[in-house]
């Protein structure tokens, strides 16, 4: 009978593993979730980075978003087994500034907070300006074009 526990104990913990790598492969698929803030100066992108430390983060600005990707790991607790790998391990996010958004990105910083949120703050380019759009002018020497065909010639 204790051959049929110890099968019986053996399955659902096999079970529960598969299902635990599952739920964590889900969250890897995920993007993470973000808040998107102006200032008057900056932008402050607030991504949610649960277990994350300074040195598993890399963040980078490309075509106008913030991308974002977490290298978490699993602290070994000793006289534990892991039952269930719920948790993802390599967490990824991108987060698209407005499209008006004149930025330097260069000045950037990142800080992962003590609550669990990575802050992207990317300050505004003082230095850039809205361009003013004319239309050009005619010119006295400009002749207007002949929109005529060679059909209208015969009638």
């Amino acid at each position: 009978m204790t051959d049929l526990r110890e099968l019986g104990e053996s399955a659902a913990s096999a079970v529960l593993e598969r299902v635990g790598r599952g739920v964590s492969q889900m969250q890897e698929r995920k993007p993470l979730t973000h808040d998107l803030l102006e200032s008057s100066d900056a932008y402050l992108v607030v991504f949610d980075a649960p277990g994350a430390h300074s040195e598993d983060v890399h963040v980078r600005f490309l075509d106008g978003e913030v991308e974002v990707r977490i290298d978490r790991f699993r602290d070994f607790h000793e006289g534990f087994e892991m039952r269930f790998p719920g948790r993802g391990l390599t967490l990824s996010g991108r987060a698209k500034l407005p499209g008006d958004a004149a930025v330097e990105a260069t000045d950037s910083t990142a800080v992962v907070t003590k609550n669990g949120t990575l802050q992207v703050q990317i300050p505004k380019d003082e230095t850039s300006s809205d361009i003013v759009v004319t239309e050009e002018e005619a010119s006295d020497t400009d002749e207007p074009a002949d929109h005529s065909s060679d059909d209208d010639a015969g009638e």
